[in-house]
């Protein structure tokens, strides 16, 4: 090959290389969560789970699950 495509093809190929380079770097730079990020997620999670908590055992929902269990035992097969 003449030398106007090599160098065309260098400059395509370098591109990839730059374009890859960079995409390795941002997801070194982004790898995951931080430690704060983390006690976020736990706090949500334990407020949710006392949310879930209170709702299922309030009187009508506790009434209510107790007779779909009932229900549920009943079924002949």
């Amino acid at each position: 090959m003449n030398k106007a495509v090599w160098a065309r093809l260098w400059a395509v190929t370098g591109r990839m290389r730059e374009a890859r380079r960079a995409r390795r770097a941002a997801a070194r730079r982004d790898a995951g969560m931080v430690t704060s990020e983390y006690a976020m997620g736990i706090i949500a999670a334990v407020a949710f789970a006392a949310v879930l908590y209170k709702v299922l055992t309030s009187g009508q929902v506790s009434g209510e699950l107790q007779d779909i269990v009932g229900r549920a035992l009943d079924v002949r097969m």
